[in-house]
């Protein structure tokens, strides 16, 4: 997942900000207490995700995969003093884990979690619109949730993606696994569609930033 040189990851970890004392907490529980904490966003793409939350100042976010809850966290920090975020996590178990991480922070009365699965959630949901939508899930339904949402993201807002890269598996023409190939699709997919404007970072497991024109 991560491609840089650990030297390097080191180095910009070092001269990046810290994490609140609270995502520090979340991030040590998540390893100690969690199956595949890699999952997690941790520090330097946490700090990316509130850097990127601060400069849209959003009003209504939501978020696809909420595994326990840090990245939810960190894309709360740019929110307006009225704005709400909404997750959306399938994994029972890990709800109230979320639930308590959430009730503890500075958001808590602007943040709530939805258990299920997102294709069935999303058409539910109240909200007019959204002004950052954040897809970290399964990857074989990335295409699916891109469509779910793009018609409700506000023109000029962002629709960020997790895990575009694959370990660098969508640059291998032998990886034939059903999660390699979705990611290769949706990476196409969205490269082609002219109501976005498309940016793939090379940024630890690749993150795809779209801006809806």
């Amino acid at each position: 997942m991560d491609f840089l040189p650990k030297d390097i990851a080191d180095y910009a970890e070092r001269y990046t900000a810290s994490p609140s004392k609270g995502l520090q907490q979340l991030d040590r529980e998540t390893h100690l207490e969690v199956l595949k904490p890699r999952m997690i966003s941790g520090h330097l793409q946490g700090r990316l995700l509130s850097m990127i939350s601060h400069m849209i100042r959003p009003q209504s976010i939501l978020e696809i995969g909420a595994y326990t809850g840090y990245s939810a966290l960190c894309l709360a920090e740019g929110l307006t003093a009225s704005g709400t975020l909404i997750t959306i996590e399938r994994n029972e178990e890990l709800i109230p884990r979320i639930k308590q991480y959430f009730a503890d922070s500075p958001f808590a009365s602007q943040l709530e979690v939805r258990h299920g699965n997102a294709r069935e959630v999303i058409p539910q949901l109240d909200n007019d619109h959204w002004d950052l939508v954040f897809i970290d899930a399964d990857k074989e339904s990335y295409a699916t949730y891109f469509d779910l949402v793009i018609d409700r993201v506000t023109t000029g807002g962002y629709v960020l993606v997790d895990n575009v890269l694959w370990s660098g598996k969508v640059t291998q023409e032998n990886a034939k696994d059903t999660k390699t190939e979705a990611l290769k699709n949706f990476n196409r997919k969205v490269h082609e569609d002219a109501r976005v404007q498309n940016l793939l970072l090379p940024f630890r497991d690749g993150l795809m930033i779209l801006r809806k024109i």
